[in-house]
């Protein structure tokens, strides 16, 4: 059984940082591990991921203020958010490509002004 575990939201003043984790464990065959975010009210959006080779995007937004990386024998996917905006206030998803596909169960990340 496939579980994913997500953890580090929180609730921060504007400019601060937080970092999300995501560890998935009962599927090896891992080829994308990524992040989205639903605000209220809103679509849920992609927000970055990352790629067998390391290879990694970003929605515009969080360019220059969020990273995305990957540790392989952790099977865990993090995303260091600096600089937060109040606008990055959403639920988190982490989303992860394997045998299936998968979703986290979302940590609610608050930014105030």
């Amino acid at each position: 059984q496939v579980q994913l575990v997500e953890s580090g939201g929180g609730l921060v003043q504007a400019g601060e940082s937080l970092r999300l984790s995501c560890t998935v464990s009962g599927d090896t065959e891992i080829s994308f591990m990524g992040w989205f975010r639903q605000a209220p009210g809103k679509d849920r959006e992609y927000v970055a991921g990352i790629r067998s080779g390391n290879i990694t995007d970003y929605v515009n937004s969080v360019l220059g203020r969020f990273t995305i990386s990957r540790n392989n024998a952790k099977n865990t996917v993090y995303l260091q958010m600096n600089s937060l905006k109040p606008e990055d206030t959403a639920v988190y998803y982490c989303n992860v490509h394997g045998l299936s596909v998968y979703w986290g169960q979302g940590t609610q990340v608050t930014v105030s002004t």
